[in-house]
């Protein structure tokens, strides 16, 4: 930003100090800055935002970690795997007759005495992780210019850390400093600068060493994120979010135990989070993500009714190729694509639509089982799939549990986030028994596939968390453990090959997929009436229908509506649920 002492990009501490000072300069109190900003969020925000410099700050990840540089401007995309609660730190100090901050840090960039006036804060801890089961096609990258730069930094530091003496880059601590510090109190030292944390061990760092490398990889990275001035409910576990903040890492920082210090004292989530693993990441800006802010480079179109038309007619020819020119099955997989959690009526979870293809055997689902898994890979932001078998079952760790030795939430398969599809494999279920953990299992699935909720165990008591996830269920027949709402055994009648989709039909089809499944739906009263009439009539001929019958015929009806881009149910769209329904249930009676 023109004319400001500082960059945003590679020094937001530089904005974070200056915006302090002129703070206290106009007379607020520190004490006053505890939960609330002093406006160098304002500043960041600005620069990022209505200067543009938001495509300039690097995405942290396995890869980039390597070059960014520390105390840099970052962004981090990912899941709130765990909640590990709240931690007070000092938060502002008096340095002679100055006041410091220490917000957005984890090392003080000045000495604390431990007479020095001081104010603690609390921030919350995060730890988040990539979102599970993305899909590739939706990473972003950072540019070549941005990683150029850090590169070009990265080498002149290295080359500047080996001409220092390791006691020229520590004569700013004073020795006694460290006696000096107030009872109780753990303190970490990176060069010079002494710790802010009042949970924390002392850290050493080894200036033997020149670099060390980051212990990650694209499967196991995480980030513990550091948030600031937020209400608690702003936050909920499985929320997806972008972070962007300081990244502090800092490859020779390292925990170690100090023998003057209790091991009750120790921060835990730094021994079970060690830094050499997980980066710390101080936030300025969060913004809760949906599955629409995943698709890249979306058509610049709005929900115009003929070009939501157009890729519906694409979309839907692509499925019935993909299915072996099944029309009624693509038609029943655009609708599963299309369902969403949109509201809870007790344990109801109104809007889903799990969807059961029977006819599979262990040859076709090769092909027309792989095939559609492939294709609904490279439409949907978040896929996953499991096998369902005896043996899968009775090992697998489906539920997430408290582990209360870490004080950690030790995730589970079906910790996921909204808006991620499931795909379920029973074509190679063969008898068998299923021990304790395997019954346990079928019931989480069969809870998530009718409640939408998966129960997490905290050892001492269970919690169900809602969740909103698309069950697509294949198999040879009729699935006994996971009963769907939609049961429809495949027809294909050719077998075609994949053929390669241009990138600008499938960029259409996310984008159509991810805008009409978020439009609001209504019923007009004269189309109530119509509804309310056509459920009589159909109760009067057919007895056995029930409850359920009617809410799934609703929902059928809505999703048709909805996939041409109507906000209103229209009569034409309801003749067209019904008409769905009536081939479905001839299917079954074959």
């Amino acid at each position: 930003m023109v004319g400001l002492p500082f960059d945003c990009l590679s020094n937001p501490l530089g904005a974070v100090r200056v915006t302090f000072e002129r703070a206290i300069a106009s007379g607020s109190d520190p004490a006053s800055f505890d939960g609330r900003d002093w406006g160098v969020v304002d500043v960041l925000r600005e620069c990022l935002f209505d200067q543009g410099a938001l495509t300039q700050v690097p995405i942290l990840d396995h890869q980039s970690i390597r070059w960014i540089q520390p105390n840099s401007l970052v962004r981090f995309r990912g899941m709130v795997q765990d909640m590990l609660g709240n931690e007070f730190y000092v938060g502002a100090f008096k340095d002679g007759s100055t006041w410091r901050t220490n917000k957005f840090a984890d090392v003080a960039s000045f000495p604390m005495g431990s007479s020095s006036e001081n104010r603690i804060w609390e921030r919350r801890l995060l730890h988040c992780v990539p979102v599970p089961g993305q899909s590739s096609w939706t990473m972003q990258s950072s540019s070549e210019s941005v990683i150029s730069r850090s590169k070009k930094w990265m080498s002149q530091h290295r080359e500047k850390r080996v001409r220092e003496d390791d006691a020229e880059s520590c004569s700013m601590a004073p020795s006694n400093e460290m006696q000096d510090s107030p009872p109780g109190c753990k303190k970490m030292r990176e060069g010079h600068c002494h710790s802010l944390l009042l949970h924390e061990a002392v850290a050493e760092v080894s200036s033997s060493k020149s670099s060390i490398e980051f212990d990650t990889d694209s499967n196991c990275f995480s980030c513990l994120v550091k948030v600031y001035d937020t209400m608690e409910s702003d936050v909920k576990l499985n929320d997806v979010f972008e972070f962007i903040g300081v990244f502090t890492y800092n490859p020779e920082l390292m925990i170690q135990m100090d023998d003057e210090v209790p091991q009750d004292l120790y921060e835990e989530s730094l021994v079970h989070l060690p830094p050499n693993k997980v980066p710390r990441l101080h936030c300025f800006i969060q913004q809760k993500l949906a599955v629409h802010d995943f698709i890249l480079n979306s058509p610049v179109t709005e929900p115009i009714p003929h070009v939501i038309r157009g890729a519906r007619e694409g979309l839907l020819d692509h499925l019935r190729s993909v299915l072996g020119n099944d029309c009624v099955a693509a038609q029943c997989v655009l609708l599963h694509l299309l369902s969403r959690v949109h509201g809870r009526v007790d344990s109801v979870a109104l809007g889903k639509l799990s969807l059961n293809l029977t006819g599979f055997n262990r040859e076709s689902i090769s092909v027309f089982g792989n095939q559609l898994r492939s294709a609904i890979q490279s439409l949907l932001p978040f896929t996953q799939s499991f096998p369902l078998t005896v043996e899968y079952l009775n090992s697998a760790s489906l539920a997430p549990r408290k582990d209360y030795k870490t004080n950690r939430l030790v995730t589970g398969a079906l910790q996921m986030a909204e808006g991620t599809h499931l795909t379920i494999d029973e074509t190679q279920l063969d008898s068998g028994i299923l021990n304790s953990t395997g019954i346990s299992n079928a019931r989480l699935l069969k809870n998530l596939l009718e409640c939408q909720k998966v129960e997490y165990d905290f050892e001492y008591y269970k919690m169900e968390m809602p969740a909103d996830v698309q069950l697509l269920i294949l198999s040879d027949g009729k699935s006994n453990i996971l009963p769907a709402d939609l049961v429809l055994p495949i027809q294909p009648s050719v077998v075609r090959p994949s053929t390669n989709i241009a990138p600008e039909a499938l960029q259409t089809w996310r984008w159509y997929l991810s805008s009409v499944r978020t439009l609001s739906h209504d019923i007009d009263p004269e189309m109530q009436k119509v509804l309310e009439d056509d459920l009589v009539a159909a109760r009067q001929e057919d007895r056995s229908l029930g409850s359920q019958d009617f809410s799934r015929l609703l929902t059928m009806a809505r999703l048709i509506s909805t996939s041409f881009g109507e906000t209103r149910l229209t009569f034409d769209h309801w003749q067209m649920a019904k008409e769905l329904e009536r081939l479905r249930k001839e299917r079954l009676k074959q």
